[in-house]
């Protein structure tokens, strides 16, 4: 059973605004539940690089809430475009529990046919060796370093009022006003 204060990370990148952009801003909101805001953290990767799983194990590792986080969401598995977190090496990096939460299913084949268009192999390689995404109310997740009953758990204890959890709701929200001076749109 997952406490209702249990504090997590969700960490959500911030909106493409120029063409040729180089980094995209990487932004972790650290709450108790759903309820309370403990703390923000924030970093860039590259835009289609490969540098997102060492960025967010940095950033998890470095904080000062990282012995009390119970899981690292994320809004995908991909931040900046392309660049594919490695689920299992952020898994063993920080010794948390990774929940990927997407609200559709994603549409590997399309994916698929961008990464080889891109030539982006590792990429390719890393999204074929996630675990399958799983319908969990009306949302999809995919987990590393934990079992179904806890992410349900989690979910649970951090899901307020969309099916988004708030961690990752509040992070899209602020990426997107530091990036365009106002949020709209949903995570």
């Amino acid at each position: 059973m997952v406490k209702a204060e249990a504090r997590v990370i969700g960490i959500d990148d911030g909106p493409f605004i120029k063409r040729k952009q180089k980094k995209v801003l990487l932004v972790g909101v650290v709450t108790r539940g759903a309820r309370e805001i403990d703390g923000i953290l924030s970093d860039s990767a590259t835009v289609d690089g490969t540098d997102s799983t060492t960025i967010i194990a940095r950033m998890v590792n470095r904080s000062k809430f990282k012995s009390q986080l119970k899981a690292i969401l994320l809004h995908g598995v991909a931040v900046g475009g392309f660049n594919v977190i490695d689920l299992q090496k952020l898994n063993n990096l920080t010794k948390r529990p990774i929940i990927v939460v997407v609200r559709n299913y994603p549409d590997f084949a399309s994916i698929f046919r961008a990464l080889r268009m891109l030539k982006k192999k590792k990429a390719l390689a890393l999204i074929k060796k996630l675990p399958p995404p799983v319908k969990v109310g009306q949302i999809y997740v995919q987990y590393v370093g934990t079992d179904l009953e806890t992410v349900k758990g989690i979910l649970k204890i951090t899901t307020l009022r969309a099916f988004i959890p708030e961690p990752l709701r509040i992070a899209h929200i602020i990426a997107a006003g530091i990036i365009k001076g106002e949020s709209r749109g949903r995570a």
